[in-house]
């Protein structure tokens, strides 16, 4: 495969270290959404969203496209620094939506004004830290069970255990709710 084909088609086998630049452009979002999951606020998630990158760079010679790919380590980074925010500053007290001024421009607070996004905001804020980034590497990054594994730490079969008691523990939360009606956790 030319240079220009593997390039345009952004392919990248386990041998090929891609330009740290292409690798900013390609996972920004990525690793913004993990870490936006976790903290759920903007500002703070720039943050950390700019020191992941931050080591992310200064660390690139010592990365190995031969041991993981590059959302792995990146996850793993943001992992860590996670890991750090949460100990450093605790975990954040939820906020009540309904007492939530009316965000003046459009931004990531306008989807709040869907019921449905509403509602699985109330959610993710009643769950741990730790169960919003097994929810969110599964649905949002939508990483598979050995993937997660090994980002974790445990085997796929705990992945999938930890991820069927997570639904239940959802389930049972929005047992006998309205919002039940419209949220499927099946």
């Amino acid at each position: 495969m030319t240079e220009r084909r593997r390039i345009v088609k952004g392919f990248e086998t386990k041998r090929d270290k891609p330009d740290f630049a292409e690798v900013y452009e390609r996972d920004y979002s990525y690793v913004y959404n993990y870490i936006y999951m976790q903290v759920m606020h903007r500002e703070n998630t720039e943050d950390l969203v700019s020191d992941v990158f931050m080591k992310a760079m200064a660390h690139y010679d010592g990365f190995d496209p031969a041991k993981a790919s590059t959302r792995t380590w990146l996850c793993t980074i943001a992992r860590n620094c996670l890991i750090d925010y949460f100990r450093k500053n605790g975990r954040r007290k939820t906020e009540n939506l309904e007492d939530a001024p009316e965000p003046s421009a459009v931004d990531e607070y306008e989807i709040l004004k869907n019921p449905i996004n509403k509602e699985v905001y109330r959610l993710l804020e009643q769950l741990s830290p730790e169960e919003r980034e097994l929810l969110t590497m599964i649905y949002v990054q939508e990483l598979k069970n050995p993937q997660i594994g090994e980002i974790l730490g445990i085997n796929a079969k705990a992945v999938s255990e930890r991820h069927r008691r997570l639904l239940a523990k959802l389930r049972a939360m929005e047992a006998g709710r309205e919002s039940g009606d419209f949220l499927d956790f099946s």
